[in-house]
C-alpha cells in the first residue's frame, strides 16, 4: 500500500470530476475550513462548496467524505461523512455540513466524524507535525441508500460502500500548523 494513495487497496472505480469554489485542488484550506472547535485561530468549521459532474452511468446516489490520512492516530482523522445524497444532486453549498445539515438535500444525512459530531469539522493539524492532506471525495454509488445507521462511523460507511462504488471524484486540500 502506498502512503500517498489512500485508495490503493480499495476496489478500482471510474474517475469523475469534483470542483469547489471554496478550495482549489492541491491548495491549502482557507481559514474558514480550519477548526474553531479545536481552537485554530480563525477556524469556523465550515464545510466546502462542492460541485461534481461526469459520474458513471448507473449512479443512484452519492456519498461525500473528507479524510486526513496524515493525522497522528494510526487511522487518520475523518472530518466529514455524508450518505444517501440523491443521484439528481450534483452540488453541496458551502456550509451544508453545519450542525443541522441545513444545506443537505432531502434524504441525505451526516455521520459522526472522529470528533463524534455529525457535522463537518475543520482542519487542525498538530503544531509542527508537518503538512496534512485532506481527501475530499465524492463517491458515486449503485444504490439509492447505502444502508448504514445515522450513528455509524465513517469507516463503517467506507466498508459498506466498497462493493457499491461506481466512481470516485477526488479533490485534495492541505493544511499545516507551524511549530
Amino acid at each position: 500500500m502506498s502512503a500517498d494513495d489512500p485508495f490503493a487497496r480499495l476496489p478500482k472505480a471510474a474517475a469523475f470530476t469534483v470542483t469547489s469554489t471554496t478550495v482549489t485542488d492541491g491548495a491549502p484550506w482557507p481559514p474558514e475550513q480550519y477548526s474553531g472547535a479545536f481552537g485554530v485561530p480563525g477556524g469556523k468549521d465550515i464545510s466546502p462548496q462542492l460541485s461534481w459532474h461526469g459520474a458513471p452511468e448507473g449512479t443512484r446516489s452519492y456519498a461525500v467524505t473528507v479524510h486526513d490520512p496524515d493525522a497522528p492516530t494510526g487511522s487518520g482523522f475523518w472530518h466529514w461523512a455524508v450518505a444517501d445524497i440523491p443521484a439528481a444532486v450534483t452540488e453541496l453549498p458551502e456550509g451544508a455540513g453545519d450542525d443541522t445539515g441545513s444545506g443537505l438535500p432531502a434524504g441525505a444525512f451526516q455521520l459522526p466524524n472522529d470528533a463524534r459530531a455529525a457535522r463537518f469539522i475543520g482542519a487542525a493539524p498538530p503544531a509542527g507535525h508537518g503538512p496534512h492532506r485532506y481527501f475530499v471525495v465524492v463517491h458515486a454509488l449503485d444504490t439509492e441508500s447505502i444502508g448504514v445507521e445515522a450513528d455509524a462511523t465513517p469507516a463503517v460507511l467506507g466498508f459498506t460502500m466498497a462493493g457499491h462504488i461506481l466512481g470516485r471524484a477526488v479533490l485534495t486540500a492541505t493544511a499545516e500548523t507551524p511549530a
